[in-house]
């Protein structure tokens, strides 16, 4: 018997194009239904090619009529055997014949086999009493392209061989899609094809993460600029906001115009940010709750904005593709019990959510006499409310930023969580000349823990000087992903 290597098995001179190799064929009933059968729990377990298509196999069909055969180690031939309408499994041959691959041709009982980039005589000595019919070998063929508009999808794992499920899935109508990672940052033309597809399957195990990922791509919902992950490993995405608060100036640049003003202010100051490439992406960062001289008649020392006034901003943001960062300054109260009142924009796919410890008071403490500070625990009590609505709500991955320009703003800064609902970005959003700024932005940065988090920069027009150019911003390292202006 020949035990020869695949390539010493392939003949590649001569056109065995419809060369029968053997007459005889296994006895079959003459009228059995051999379509195929895809339980509703199907997963695949095996990732080595030649088990994989055995298990395709016997998942999915009780007989066939036909069978394709080649070498898992060629894929223009397994591409041939997929193209050409073979009416049963792809399935895949290692160094040989193994005895699993001729258990599972025996339970088929095929009339036919076709078989791509085979010698003669390996077939005769491994095929003996089944009809196998060789088939030139396409070297230019490929696998059958995806469907733009599938009914059906299979999301695979990479790692899986993708051929004999391609060649069923061709023939089914169903389209298949190898993923790997985060399926929110797959390209966008997959996305769409997985939102618009009726059903979605998975066919291997994913990480615990993809199935409240694969809801958010089903629902289709981006970040205005497009995509569902606010960065990818590169940050090709910056946001460039204007701050303040809707009704006054004296807070920031955003106060000073309305929301369609300010749509229309944001695309000067935008200008430049993209020099290195990156997507910009017009943003109002809103203080919607302000620290205050007096306690108020809560005693918290901040001052809670109306939803009605914010709404207008958040409006005029969903219709202009622009995102929206509500910021908090909460005195004397925590931080999470601030954010639930703004949980109806939060539940928007383009609004996001800022924590500024500056002005987190300790119960003794009074605003502009000490600077405030948070800790980890409390954060991650607020990125946890914020993650679950990201999954409640199916929303792409959401900015969640924290204010530093002193250590002593957040204790235990290592321990803050960077859950894959939220972009996690500390803005170090200190004031004054730029060589202070530099110093302040590389103190920071260079911690240990910095490389967890996403960065961001702050502008001053009346308190740096002078304020930085966006060249000068771009030359920072880490490159800042988020610029605002106050």
């Amino acid at each position: 018997m020949n035990t020869g290597t695949a390539a010493e098995m392939e003949n590649q001179s001569g056109d065995p194009t419809s060369r029968q190799v053997s007459t005889s064929s296994p006895a079959s009933p003459a009228a059995r239904d051999c379509s195929p059968r895809i339980p509703e729990d199907l997963r695949l377990t095996e990732t080595a090619p030649v088990p994989a298509s055995v298990e395709i196999s016997q998942a999915a069909f009780a007989c066939a009529h036909e069978v394709g055969l080649a070498f898992a180690t060629n894929p223009p031939a397994m591409a041939t055997i997929a193209n050409s309408h073979v009416q049963g499994p792809l399935l895949l041959v290692g160094q040989w014949f193994d005895s699993r691959l001729m258990a599972e041709l025996r339970r088929l009982a095929p009339e036919r086999i076709v078989a791509a980039g085979f010698d003669e005589q390996v077939l005769q000595d491994a095929l003996s009493g089944f009809t196998v019919e060789r088939v030139a070998v396409d070297w230019d063929a490929a696998l059958p392209s995806e469907a733009t508009a599938p009914d059906h999808v299979w999301l695979m794992d990479p790692s899986m061989p993708s051929a004999p499920l391609t060649a069923l899935a061709n023939r089914l109508g169903i389209s298949v899609v190898a993923l790997e990672g985060d399926i929110r940052g797959a390209p966008a033309q997959v996305r769409e094809m997985i939102a618009g597809a009726t059903t979605v399957d998975l066919l291997t195990e994913f990480d615990e993460e993809t199935t409240w990922q694969l809801d958010v791509v089903r629902r289709g919902d981006e970040i205005p600029g497009g995509g569902q992950l606010m960065f990818d490993g590169t940050g090709s995405r910056r946001l460039v906001a204007l701050y303040g608060h809707p009704v006054t100036s004296a807070l920031g640049v955003l106060g000073e115009q309305g929301p369609e003003e300010g749509v229309d202010r944001l695309q000067s100051i935008i200008e430049g940010y993209g020099a290195d490439g990156s997507i910009v992406l017009p943003t109002f960062e809103i203080i919607a709750t302000v620290a205050s001289a007096g306690a108020g008649r809560d005693g918290d020392y901040s001052s809670e904005t109306a939803l009605d006034v914010i709404r207008p901003w958040i409006e005029v943001a969903a219709a202009n593709d622009v995102y929206v960062v509500l910021d908090l300054q909460p005195g004397r109260t925590d931080f999470l019990r601030q954010a639930k009142i703004y949980e109806e924009f939060l539940r928007l796919p383009h609004v996001g959510l800022a924590l500024d410890p500056e002005w987190r008071l300790k119960p003794d403490q009074v605003h502009l006499r000490q600077i405030g500070t948070v800790d980890a625990a409390e954060i991650n009590r607020v990125a946890d409310w914020l993650a679950a609505i990201v999954r409640e709500e199916a929303l792409p991955q959401k900015l969640f930023i924290i204010h530093q320009f002193r250590f002593s703003m957040i204790t235990n800064r290592s321990l803050i969580e960077t859950p894959p609902e939220l972009a996690v970005l500390i803005q170090m959003d200190g004031q004054g000349s730029l060589g202070s700024k530099y110093n302040t932005w590389n103190a920071l940065t260079l911690e240990p823990d910095a490389d967890q988090f996403w960065w961001g920069w702050k502008n001053f027009y009346d308190e740096d000087s002078p304020t930085a150019t966006p060249d000068q911003v771009l030359e920072l390292t880490p490159v800042p992903v988020f610029v605002s202006f106050q």
